[in-house]
C-alpha cells in the first residue's frame, strides 16, 4: 500500500484554506459597508478650492442647521453619472447637497455639471485629495448625510440608486432630522 506523503497533502490543504478565507471575505464584503470612524462625529474640517465662479462651501456651512448631504464626485467617474439624477431629485425636494469634486480638471467638472445639471447648493474642488483622506473616503462617488449640528450620520460608498435612496439615504436623513 502506497503511503501518502505530507508534502503531497499540504499544498492542496493550504490552497483550500486560503481559498476559503478569500471566499468568506468576498461573500461578507459589502462595498457600501466600508468601515468609517466618522459616524457620530462632527464632520472633519474641509478646505476646498473654488470651482467655477462660485465660492466653495466651508465648515460653517455644514453646521448651519438642517439635514444636508456631502457628495464626493468626479467627471471621470461613471457611477457618478448614474447617480446624478437622484441627486437632482433630492435637490428638487429641497435637500441641500454640497459637492466635493475630486482630483478632476476644472473644465471637465464644469462641463459635467453643464451637461447633467448642477444639484449642489455649494461646491468646491479637492484637487490634492487632502479632504478625501481626512473624510475617510475610499472612492467616488461617496455621500455623507450630515445632521444640523454637523454630525456625520451616514457614509454611503457607491452610487445612489432608487433602492439606496429609499432604504439607506432617506432613513439616515430622517434620523438626522430628529437628532
Amino acid at each position: 500500500m502506497a503511503r501518502i506523503s505530507p508534502m503531497m497533502v499540504a499544498p492542496p490543504l493550504i490552497f483550500l484554506g486560503l481559498a476559503s478565507v478569500f471566499l468568506i471575505g468576498l461573500i461578507r464584503e459589502d462595498p457600501n459597508a466600508l468601515p468609517t470612524a466618522r459616524i457620530g462625529q462632527v464632520a472633519p474640517p474641509i478646505d476646498l478650492a473654488q470651482l467655477g465662479d462660485r465660492a466653495p462651501f466651508t465648515d460653517e456651512t455644514l453646521r448651519q442647521g438642517g439635514v444636508k448631504l456631502v457628495n464626493y464626485w468626479a467627471s471621470w467617474c461613471v457611477p457618478c453619472r448614474s447617480e446624478h439624477r437622484f441627486l437632482q431629485r433630492l435637490r428638487d425636494e429641497g435637500v441641500p447637497i454640497y459637492g466635493v469634486n475630486y482630483k478632476d480638471k476644472p473644465e471637465n467638472a464644469l462641463a459635467f455639471l453643464a451637461e447633467l445639471g448642477d444639484p449642489y447648493a455649494g461646491i468646491g474642488a479637492d484637487a490634492t485629495g487632502r479632504n478625501f483622506v481626512d473624510w475617510g473616503v475610499f472612492g467616488v462617488p461617496e455621500t455623507f448625510v450630515i445632521a444640523a449640528d454637523g454630525t456625520v450620520m451616514l457614509r454611503f460608498a457607491g452610487p445612489i440608486n432608487e433602492s439606496i435612496l429609499t432604504s439607506t439615504i432617506r432613513p439616515a436623513m430622517e434620523d438626522a432630522a430628529v437628532r
